[in-house]
């Protein structure tokens, strides 16, 4: 069943990088969806709004609050971990990722001491074509 207009929430710390890319690239599949960046910090959040959001918001309260209407969470693991990203996520946001009933697409990284057994190491090129793959499976879209 194909979905219209899902609700994705992308969210990043730092410098927002990851998440730039993963809008970049879901903007370049032109998948109907609505993608809200949010950000630990401003400049996380500026850069993915540069990627191609459609909205973006800042900090523990814009996670918590988002993190209960998305209907999907593209992040990387450390988006579940408390205290991760250099202190940026706090423990509320942490559990409020975690706790969300939404659909979380996680990209592995080992940048925050959490080694995921089963998956592979591959570059960031192949965890987006991945990301994307899952995405369209998600929302039944169809090449």
């Amino acid at each position: 069943m194909r979905r219209d207009n899902l609700y994705i929430a992308v969210i990043d710390g730092q410098g927002g990088g990851l998440g730039r890319a993963v809008i970049e690239r879901i903007r370049q599949e032109q998948l109907p969806v609505r993608i809200i960046a949010l950000g630990t910090n401003s400049t996380a959040t500026f850069n993915m709004l540069k990627g191609g959001a459609d909205e973006g918001a800042t900090g523990e309260n814009a996670i918590t609050v988002n993190a209960r209407k998305a209907d999907l969470i593209i992040g990387p693991i450390a988006i579940i971990i408390a205290d991760s990203l250099m202190g940026e996520l706090t423990p509320r946001m942490a559990e409020a990722v975690s706790s969300s009933e939404a659909l979380k697409l996680l990209i592995p990284s080992t940048r925050c001491n959490v080694k995921v057994l089963g998956t592979r190491e591959n570059a960031m090129q192949g965890y987006l074509d991945e990301l994307i793959t899952e995405l369209k499976g998600h929302i039944g879209h169809e090449d």
